[in-house]
């Protein structure tokens, strides 16, 4: 009975988790691949089993256009976030000499992130509007004759939004993996003759990759299905997938979002699956 006990023991402990994953996750997911196979008349849906609506993504060039535009939005979002990001996890980890003035550096770094993300994105209404203080700053300064109008409700607004948004989920992996790095590493590298440089490359640089990994990882599944931001940003000058779907749900085009939704989680998982064989981050869980 005791060993019966000590082998099930592991199952019973994940038990619960595996209830709420199935019912909070798994469930869902199955629910709206089921509804992407119903047909839609254009005014209500019929359960049945139908590709129309696959067809209908993978043959319509606004949906093409638009995924292009989000991978761009996604592109753009990594390259920024991992160039600011990644200054600042190395000057925490390696230029703060205690560990409570860095833990108390990267608590100041989340501080912007206590807030509602629609209150952050209106905020940079009035910097970045036609008569908002960039503007004025500029016009003032005699550096522009007129407002500029790609600052605000454009692909531009909709990326800076996002890399706001987002950077910190880019600094704290990275953050982590510098961190677990052995010091002693690094003085044996410089001991035996490495420059800075050398150090940076041959050292520090490869065992952050699993950091720099996870980073991606959660820009890409953040970025893929983001529609606030575009619509706040963007002013209804930008497109994404995700705002393509929450437009064709509030258009009651429920299988056609269902189908989009499904296209979505695939290509979002191809892309994570891509970066997890490129990088082992298993010594980083």
């Amino acid at each position: 009975m005791a060993k019966a006990w000590t082998t099930l023991k592991p199952y019973f402990l994940a038990t619960p988790q595996a209830i709420a994953l199935g019912l909070f996750l798994i469930f869902p997911i199955i629910l709206i691949g089921v509804v992407s196979f119903w047909e839609f008349n254009g005014y209500s849906m019929t359960p049945a089993f139908t590709l129309d609506n696959y067809i209908g993504v993978f043959t319509s060039d606004v949906t093409f256009k638009t995924y292009l535009n989000t991978f761009k939005f996604v592109g753009l979002t990594w390259l920024l976030t991992l160039l600011m990001g990644y200054p600042v996890a190395y000057f925490l980890s390696f230029h703060v000499p205690k560990l409570r003035w860095q833990v108390l550096l990267f608590l100041v770094c989340t501080i912007p992130f206590w807030t509602s993300n629609i209150i952050r994105m209106i905020s940079w209404v009035p910097l970045l509007g036609r008569e908002g203080l960039v503007n004025q700053m500029l016009m003032g300064s005699g550096l522009v004759q007129q407002p500029l109008e790609f600052l605000l409700y454009s692909d531009f607004a909709v990326v800076l939004g996002l890399v706001h948004l987002y950077v910190i989920f880019m600094i704290a992996p990275i953050f982590n993996s510098l961190m677990r790095i052995d010091r002693n590493l690094i003085t044996a590298a410089e001991d035996m003759g490495a420059s800075g440089l050398g150090v940076f490359k041959e050292v520090i640089f490869p065992l952050s990759t699993p950091g720099i990994a996870i980073g991606s990882i959660f820009i890409v599944t953040l970025v893929m299905g983001e529609f606030v931001t575009v619509r706040l940003m963007g002013g209804g000058q930008a497109a994404s997938i995700g705002k393509l779907i929450q437009t064709q749900i509030g258009s009651l085009q429920y299988p056609l979002a269902a189908a989009n939704a499904m296209v979505l989680l695939l290509v979002t998982l191809l892309v994570v699956i891509s970066i997890l064989r490129l990088v082992d981050i298993r010594k980083e869980l």
